[in-house]
């Protein structure tokens, strides 16, 4: 049985203005696209207005926790983290993420371009 590859188009928001913004001035992610925070290990969804999957990542980009459809007006942590990974609702399933795992194992291929 063949087995599409998982693909996802991520923005890289690394400075204070752009993880400071982070989804609120743009338009809701869609599948195949993601928003990784650096250095980030807490996120909130105040103002979003809808859900979002939240993977917590360590500095070697393995998977930390995964928190998936966090609705709006909440928070999610994790002190192991050092970037965050925001997707769309269900994206983390989608893409068979798993805690344990390396970003880099589960998604073929990656592209990251920079937050404006």
């Amino acid at each position: 049985m063949y087995a599409a590859p998982r693909s996802l188009l991520i923005r890289r928001a690394d400075r204070f203005a752009s993880r400071l913004v982070g989804l609120l001035a743009g338009p809701p992610l869609v599948p195949g696209e993601g928003l990784l925070l650096v250095p980030c290990n807490a996120v909130h969804t105040a103002f979003l207005r809808t859900s979002i999957d939240v993977v917590f990542l360590d500095r070697h980009g393995r998977i930390r926790r995964i928190v998936p459809h966090l609705a709006p007006w909440r928070i999610a942590a994790c002190l192991a983290a050092h970037q965050t990974l925001e997707l769309a609702a269900g994206e983390s399933a989608r893409l068979g993420l798993l805690e344990g795992a390396s970003l880099a194992e589960c998604l073929t291929p990656c592209r990251m371009e920079p937050c404006a």
